[in-house]
């Protein structure tokens, strides 16, 4: 991931500058800016690789700026917030953020998170390599998985839904291809944290609920469902 372009946006000098250190010295190349205005003039200029955003600065909040991000884009965003209230944490993934890191936070455990949600990225981006017998074109033969109204083409990186192309960011098609590749399995969500986010130790399940719940509002409220004390599963 060398040269990965990382917009950080941090209205405090002492974490913004010691946080852009911390990036620079493992690889990263970093923008760093004090306000939501300026971050999104950043991120316009010049597109990044993922956007750091922490959730309170001035002129354009963190989640404002995410959703305006997600206007248009499907890059990596990661929220940072100095509270782990469950309203900072739910606005925050509903505004199309992939993941979200509570401060104080140790900077290594920053730039792992920053690399499974670019791992994320770059493989729902991977052009389909079919080998010998494979399917001549992506979205035909055995690539493609129907659910009712619903088709997952799990080598093109598409979805359809009564024919339409379905719009996913690259953790809810990550998600979705978790349910589509075991139709009627409850997976649980520390499963999900850990095929999904990438995660190999415990994480916020809120993550998962937050996805989820976006995902159905694509894919349709009643495809995925809930069994209470176990996870979800996607209905056949």
């Amino acid at each position: 991931m060398a040269d990965t372009h990382v917009l950080f946006v941090e209205d405090d000098d002492v974490i913004r500058e010691a946080l852009q250190l911390t990036l620079e010295r493992d690889g990263f190349r970093v923008t760093a800016v004090p306000d939501g205005l300026a971050g999104l003039d950043a991120f316009r200029a010049d597109r990044p690789d993922v956007a750091l955003l922490d959730v309170m600065v001035p002129g354009l909040d963190g989640v404002s700026l995410c959703r305006r991000i997600r206007d248009d884009s499907t890059v990596p965003v990661i929220m940072l917030s100095a509270r782990a209230d469950s309203i900072d944490v739910v606005l925050g993934l509903e505004a199309g953020a992939d993941d979200y890191v509570t401060k104080p936070f140790d900077g290594a455990v920053l730039v792992a998170r920053i690399r499974a949600v670019l791992r994320r990225f770059q493989h729902s981006r991977q052009e389909p390599d079919p080998g010998p017998g494979a399917p001549a074109e992506a979205g035909s033969g055995e690539s493609v998985l129907s659910f009712g109204d619903l088709e997952v083409d799990t080598e093109g990186m598409e979805v359809r839904r009564d024919g339409s192309p379905v719009p996913l960011t690259p953790t809810e098609m990550r998600l979705l291809l978790e349910f589509s590749t075991a139709p009627g399995t409850v997976l649980s969500r520390d499963q999900l944290l850990e095929r999904v986010w990438d995660y190999g130790w415990g994480g916020d399940t809120r993550v998962v609920d937050v996805h989820v719940q976006r995902l159905r509002a694509k894919i349709g409220q009643q495809r995925i469902e809930t069994v209470r004390g176990f996870g979800y599963k996607l209905k056949g």
